[in-house]
């Protein structure tokens, strides 16, 4: 690329807001063999191949998504990540538990090679995977943790750790069982273990005493039985403790876990979130979650700073994930790069009760750059036959913006 040129590819004339290096300023990034090669203002148009006009955008690191369901045609939650990528400024995403011990091979081949976008994924311990709605712990036969094991061996640059979803519908008459099974190979592997909590039980107390500094605490703002605020509106003690030890709070909104109420009592005692991610799928598509433009203009809302939400988009998901040149414009880092405008309006947002909040700011993603290449905007798969909101959502999400 970029014969006889400097650069291949030259974002000029926005302003970057990079939270990884404390970078926010009108200046352009050049980019030179996948990689960032320069960010600085006034770079010479004519040494790039290509040129993108940012004027008037914010150039940011490409988000980082933490919680994602990419295992298109093979589960009941996948989308296809690549045309959502496009619009929505996600370079990376980070697969949760969609694929299992038997199904994985097939995620490796048929999702992760065929992508332009990244996609990396945290094993789920039940060996089928997320190929059903829920219950993939309801047989603890399915919890085989040498299989999980030979699998997370043998595919260790794409696995980045290990999931397990524990909550009364999932675990459905194991109880602790299963988390007490991804924990032991969490530690087998050295990986950090992601939980997902919801409706007990188990309850949030069993649940801590299994979480170590470095894992993650995902749909941490759940207004769910397992939610991590007391009744008297204080934060948890256990997850306070496990916090300030390291624990990971993660938000994955999705269609049932995040909650307004939860999250303002959260803000409110200084507990920001560390990553803010969609839990994408195919019923979260439809909203009220939307994609990783219209999740994170809720932490805008809720009072998070512009520098903060990306920051928690892209450089902190970047850091729990060990991968340290992702989510940054660091010099020598990879070009994932996304520009956006903030536009102002009267926006509706809702969580997954369908309470709303009034907005006045919506980021909308302009470009979507991997390894320095623009992913170019495409038509997205069909929703699946089965994939119908909540009887409580259904027919009452407010579109944010057409989608």
């Amino acid at each position: 690329m970029g014969e006889g040129k400097a650069y291949d590819l030259l974002v000029a004339g926005g302003t970057v807001v990079d939270p990884a290096t404390g970078t926010n300023g009108p200046l352009d990034v050049a980019v030179k063999d996948g990689k960032i090669a320069a960010v600085a203002a006034g770079i010479d148009k004519a040494s790039a191949a290509s040129v993108i006009d940012a004027t008037g955008q914010f150039v940011m690191p490409g988000l980082v998504d933490l919680h994602t369901h990419v295992y298109w045609g093979a589960t009941f939650w996948g989308i296809h990540p690549d045309p959502v990528a496009a619009r929505s400024g996600v370079t990376t995403w980070l697969d949760v538990g969609s694929a299992g011990g038997y199904t994985f091979p097939g995620f490796r081949r048929h999702i992760v090679e065929q992508s332009k976008s990244k996609v990396f994924a945290l094993l789920n311990l039940s060996s089928i995977g997320l190929v059903a709605q829920t219950w993939e712990f309801s047989n603890i036969d399915y919890c085989d943790v040498d299989l999980a094991q030979m699998i997370v061996e043998g595919n260790r640059d794409l696995i980045l750790g290990i999931k397990a979803r524990i909550d009364a519908n999932t675990t459905r008459g194991t109880g602790i069982k299963p988390l007490q099974l991804a924990r032991e190979l969490a530690d087998k592997v050295d990986l950090p273990l992601m939980v997902h909590i919801g409706a007990a039980p188990p309850t949030l107390d069993e649940i801590c005493e299994y979480l170590r500094p470095g894992d993650i605490l995902t749909h941490c703002f759940t207004g769910q039985s397992n939610k991590i605020v007391r009744p008297s509106g204080v934060i948890n003690e256990n997850i306070h403790k496990l916090k300030e030890q390291g624990l990971i709070l993660d938000i994955g909104h999705g269609t049932g876990s995040f909650a307004f109420d939860t999250a303002e009592k959260m803000l409110a005692q200084g507990i920001l979130p560390d990553a803010v991610s969609t839990d994408i799928h195919q019923l979260a598509i439809q909203g009220p979650m939307f994609d990783m433009a219209v999740t994170p203009s809720k932490f805008l809302l809720l009072g998070m700073t512009l520098d903060q939400v990306i920051e928690a988009a892209s450089t902190k998901p970047a850091k729990a994930m060990r991968k340290p040149d992702l989510g940054t414009l660091a010099v020598g880092s990879a070009a994932d790069i996304a520009t956006w405008t903030i536009e102002n309006g009267d926006y509706t947002f809702q969580d997954i009760f369908m309470n709303t909040r009034k907005g006045n700011q919506l980021l909308v993603n302009q470009a979507t750059i991997v390894d320095g290449c623009l992913l170019e905007r495409t038509e997205e798969e069909p929703l699946q036959p089965w994939a119908k909101l909540p009887e409580h959502q259904y027919g009452k999400v407010i579109p944010v913006r057409a989608v």
